[in-house]
């Protein structure tokens, strides 16, 4: 059976990567199971909303009681932050009552290209894990502009004498 798809036109050539995402982001919208929040925090640590000339960063925090950490695993996997969570059943209590659960849970997020993960911690039951957005490097590059016609050569290594290149890196700033 055929599902569609926004990205089955014939005019939309390599998008399937687009649609692998949105078929894992459907997917792991269903669970409610753990409670999480989502929270912009400046990168030095402060979360209080203004970045102060500084990038921002998240922080996920799932509401995890009765988990420890050995029971918690948090890894990246193809763009996609995945966060375990298995609990042992204790055979030697004897419950007469058990209205709190040991159960497992996997809690998937879909990172944006460049995301990376810059901690975790478990503090009260929940569970913190901060990602973070590197600035990227602005290459600047200058071409002087040589009089003559072009040449046929395509040397770009400056032995001609027409054509010189040089590059900067510098780091984005926030506007």
């Amino acid at each position: 059976m055929n599902r569609l798809s926004a990205f089955n036109s014939p005019l939309l050539l390599g998008f399937d990567h687009f649609e692998q995402l949105l078929d894992r982001v459907a997917k792991s919208a269903n669970d409610g199971y753990p409670p999480y929040n989502i929270e912009r925090i400046a990168t030095n640590g402060q979360s209080n909303g203004q970045s102060n000339g500084q990038s921002d960063g998240l922080r996920i925090t799932l509401a995890v009681a009765g988990f420890a950490r050995e029971d918690l695993q948090i890894s990246a996997e193809d763009n996609q932050l995945i966060i375990r969570g298995r609990q042992a059943d204790d055979e030697e209590r004897v419950y007469v009552h058990r209205g709190i659960a040991a159960r497992q849970f996997q809690r998937s997020f879909v990172l944006a290209e460049g995301i990376e993960i810059s901690g975790a911690s478990l503090d009260n039951g929940l569970l913190h894990i901060d990602l973070v957005r590197p600035q990227p490097e602005i290459v600047s590059r200058t071409i002087e502009i040589a009089a003559g016609p072009p040449s046929n050569s395509g040397s770009s290594d400056g032995s001609n004498g027409k054509l010189s290149v040089s590059t900067t890196t510098t780091k984005a700033q926030e506007g």
